[in-house]
């Protein structure tokens, strides 16, 4: 239980679906609720394959290029760092993804693959955290466990864009930006975290 309590801890404040929503409601404006329902439904779907993709295989393609997982942590704590410093600037979830790419959502009839499950929700920082969570001292059952807890990831932001109009009307833009800096600063101490442990590793191990 622990583990997956970690890794949805460690992967929920990357993923932000609740900094999903704008762009969300923005791109499924002309659909009925059960079409915005399927979207966000397929969203997370893609998006529980896509993290655990990245869990399963991303060692083999550091170890194929050469790349240590050291070296990952840092670059990715360098990208969520960014996204945090982005959160905690005014309409930072807007620019999770750029105006080109919400105009050419728009006129997709289907953006549950992109832009919504990627780079929305599982993003370079969610795929860095998904990466880093493998290690060669985990069990068969940890790593279960890991799978899970990206299941669960994907449960709780399926019901969270499921009732984002209700949440957006509910909370309102000033809420959603003092969610948006909480998440910005959740993300930044995710990203310090991750080059401070990296660099330990690197000039400190025994």
């Amino acid at each position: 239980m622990e583990i997956i309590l970690a890794t949805f801890s460690a992967l929920f404040s990357v993923v932000n679906p609740f900094g999903a929503m704008p762009v969300f409601l923005t791109l499924t404006q002309d659909d009925t609720p059960s079409q915005r329902n399927q979207q966000a439904l397929k969203a997370c779907l893609y998006m529980v394959g896509i993290l655990a993709i990245f869990f399963l295989a991303g060692q083999y393609v550091l170890n194929f290029f050469g790349i240590r997982i050291h070296d990952l942590r840092i670059a990715g704590g360098l990208m969520i760092m960014r996204a945090g410093f982005e959160l905690l600037s005014p309409g930072g979830s807007k620019k999770k993804i750029s105006p080109d790419v919400v105009e050419e959502g728009q006129q997709k009839e289907d953006i549950s693959f992109t832009p919504l499950a990627m780079p929305m929700l599982s993003g370079p920082g969610a795929i860095a955290v998904s990466i880093g969570l493998f290690t060669t001292s985990l069990s068969y059952f940890d790593m279960v466990m890991i799978l899970v807890g990206i299941i669960l990831l994907a449960a709780v932001s399926y019901l969270i864009l499921r009732s984002s109009f209700q949440l957006t009307r509910f909370m309102g833009k000033s809420g959603l930006a003092a969610l948006s800096r909480i998440m910005g600063f959740i993300v930044l101490s995710i990203g310090v975290n991750f080059i401070v442990s990296a660099l330990k590793a690197l000039f400190f191990a025994e």
